[in-house]
């Protein structure tokens, strides 16, 4: 029999050992010694599909993504963010949205409605020649791609100032590139931004080489304890932990009955006081928890971390669930939102847009050539 001392310290590296592998799990930052870049560079070539123009030079900017933040280009990883890439924009740089003029157009008559403009001088303001020597009016009616609307939103805000009382200093085009990232990401995250910067970030993101840095980084540039990629897709669509705190809705809805959107959202935001219900829920379980208010409410604040799932409050949340249930619940599930966009058509839902992707990382990951992890 080992010496007791010699069996604490067995233990205690058992468990720094468990640790160690459980943070590498959580993260897809790269902790090993990196392929070379033309090894990586030629398997990006072979996973991109046939039909794909500039092979090269996409290789060249996914790489660059990757090398930039230390993101592991593993197999997986690649093909988790060519799948987001073609389902998004089937490799688009700038994908055409049908009916995109009408788009515009409906949005604008939307704002002035909202703050009661007369229709006659909205129609009066778009018929002003615009800095391309086209009327705004004109220009929306042609207008393709959200590149083309950001620049005419731009202008029509700087130089019309019925502009200004609709937008401020607030562009509506919200997402660009070949991944659709959010351009308010993408302007948070800029800091590390390999590129040049020749006029704004926002329009960084509508290039190839912007719009897959700042994608990725939304894709995979965070830590998560998930055992599959379809939950960081739901994220990609529905906000980081979506997934992971979805489940949390989940067990919440369970022990208390009460039923919840299952949107991933734990708190309420914007500007309003009121709490959300999932929070309204949890604190009915403050006696259950044995948890005050103010500390239910700091733990929720964490939603959007991966800290969150070191609280005490998800971690009883979840061993009172367990104990319902007489099983283990699942730590991810896909968030139950649908999808609401004009650009969108035809009623489609997260779970949706996770499970396109995940299709298509599989066909891609048959693709492979065995060189890369």
């Amino acid at each position: 029999m080992p010496a007791k001392g010699f069996t604490l310290h067995a233990n205690a590296a058992i468990s720094v050992l468990l640790l160690a592998f459980l943070a590498g799990c959580s993260s897809q930052r790269n902790k090993t010694p990196a392929p070379p870049p033309d090894l990586v560079r030629s398997e990006i070539v072979r996973l991109l599909p046939a039909n794909v123009a500039d092979r090269q030079g996409w290789a060249t900017d996914i790489y660059t993504a990757f090398d930039t933040q230390k993101i592991d280009p593993s197999v997986e990883n690649l093909c988790s963010v060519l799948a987001v890439a073609e389902q998004e924009s089937n490799y688009q740089v700038d994908p055409a949205v049908p009916g995109m003029g009408k788009i515009a157009q409906d949005e604008i008559d939307r704002r002035a409605s909202k703050v009661h403009i007369p229709n006659l001088l909205v129609r009066s303001a778009l018929d002003i020649r615009s800095p391309t020597g086209k009327t705004y009016s004109e220009r929306l009616s042609t207008a393709r791609t959200e590149k083309d609307l950001s620049a005419i939103f731009d202008d029509f805000i700087g130089m019309v100032p019925l502009g200004r009382t609709l937008f401020g200093n607030f562009n509506p085009v919200h997402t660009a590139g070949p991944m659709q990232v959010s351009i308010e990401f993408a302007e948070k995250q800029a800091r590390d931004y390999p590129y040049p910067v020749e006029d704004s970030i926002r329009h960084e993101v509508f290039t190839r080489r912007g719009g897959m840095y700042f994608g990725i980084a939304h894709l995979l540039g965070y830590p998560v304890s998930y055992d599959k990629p379809i939950y960081r897709f739901a994220d990609f669509n529905a906000g980081w932990y979506a997934s992971r705190n979805a489940a949390f809705q989940s067990a919440v809805a369970r022990l208390s009955g009460k039923r919840l959107a299952l949107d991933g959202d734990l708190i309420s935001y914007g500007f309003s006081p009121a709490l959300g219900q999932t929070e309204l829920a949890v604190r009915s379980l403050h006696a259950q928890l044995g948890m005050r208010n103010t500390t239910i409410r700091s733990a929720l604040e964490q939603g959007e971390t991966l800290e969150f799932e070191d609280t005490d409050l998800y971690k009883q949340v979840f061993a009172l669930a367990d104990k319902a249930a007489g099983k283990p619940l699942p730590r991810a599930i896909l968030p139950g939102i649908v999808l609401e966009s004009p650009k969108i058509t035809r009623q489609l839902t997260t779970a949706w847009f996770a499970q396109r992707v995940e299709e298509r990382r599989v066909r891609c990951m048959a693709r492979a050539s065995g060189n890369l992890r």
